[in-house]
């Protein structure tokens, strides 16, 4: 039986009455000229990481590159999932069927219109993760009974990591932040149905919290997201993504050498500081720029 896999727009929820600022972005203000900070100082060599390149998806579409960085240590399953479909070549050629401006880019279907999947079965849900002592959070915000970080580029909130020592695992619980570029698992109405399916964020969109899969960001191209032909369904001729791949499968001689600044590193919680000074109480994780070189 054929499912349609697709992702409420706007209106569809009503957020939680105990949601954090991290949670509900505002619409955003200019800040006062007064509430400007300083230009940041260049990065030093220290301040960046290199990416796994096994978590690293290069999806060549026909208006620019997109490079997505995959999160593991959020999403294992629906991660190890898109490896898998890349190394098949599973992508290359569909379309984005669905995109609606504000919000998100849809692809990942065989049939190029929000009924298809893989053959592979559904991929459970993995709306919350479990963060332990190794898993590489960087704290932005703590508000107490709750974290507001990063685990590498992706923006997540977690509980706060004092109630680690009372879980039966010693670990707390988490979601991944939907800003822009974040990369989420699309599924049907049953919350273990994802499968081959998924989005790229054109904007924040927080009512997607808790409730998709949130597996990785696009940390090089999203410009490219946001130059992809809208449309719900997209006319066409649809945009394509040509070829997907992970950074491995790539030869040495045309891979690209990516590299990200690392938010355990100075440099990020300067410029955390200079954005929160900023935006005053209209900050959000959201508002946080992770650069990334590209050579």
């Amino acid at each position: 039986m054929r499912k349609t896999l697709l992702l409420f727009a706007a209106g569809a929820f009503a957020l939680s009455a105990g949601a954090t600022f991290a949670q509900v972005r505002k619409p955003a203000a200019p800040a006062p000229a007064a509430a400007v900070t300083p230009a940041a100082p260049k990065p030093t060599a220290a301040d960046w990481r290199t990416p796994k390149p096994e978590d690293v998806l290069v999806i060549d579409t026909n208006k620019g590159r997109i490079i997505v960085e995959m999160v593991p240590e959020v999403a294992p399953l629906y991660t190890e999932r898109m490896r898998t479909l890349a190394l098949q070549h599973f992508f290359d050629g569909l379309t984005f069927f669905r995109v609606i401006d504000d919000f998100m880019a849809q692809t990942g279907d065989p049939e190029n219109r929000g009924t298809g999947s893989s053959s592979l079965p559904d991929v459970k849900a993995e709306f919350m993760f479990r963060r332990g002592p190794e898993t590489p959070f960087v704290l932005v915000v703590d508000q107490s009974v709750a974290e507001v970080g990063f685990i590498k580029s992706l923006p997540v909130v977690t509980q706060s990591m004092m109630l680690a020592p009372m879980t039966r695992d010693g670990k707390i619980a988490g979601y991944g932040l939907y800003c822009p570029g974040v990369a989420g698992a699309a599924r049907g109405s049953e919350e273990d149905s994802a499968n081959s399916q998924f989005y790229l964020m054109r904007e924040a969109y927080p009512a997607l919290e808790r409730r998709y899969t949130a597996w990785g960001r696009v940390i090089s191209g999203q410009s490219v997201v946001k130059a992809i032909k809208t449309g719900e369904p997209v006319a066409d001729p649809q945009d394509r993504m040509d070829r997907v791949r992970l950074l491995t499968d790539i030869p040495e001689k045309e891979r690209p050498k990516v590299r990200v600044i690392d938010p355990a590193g100075p440099w990020f919680k300067a410029e955390i500081a200079r954005t929160q000074a900023a935006r005053g109480a209209e900050f959000t994780a959201c508002d946080v720029t992770i650069p990334v070189e590209v050579k």
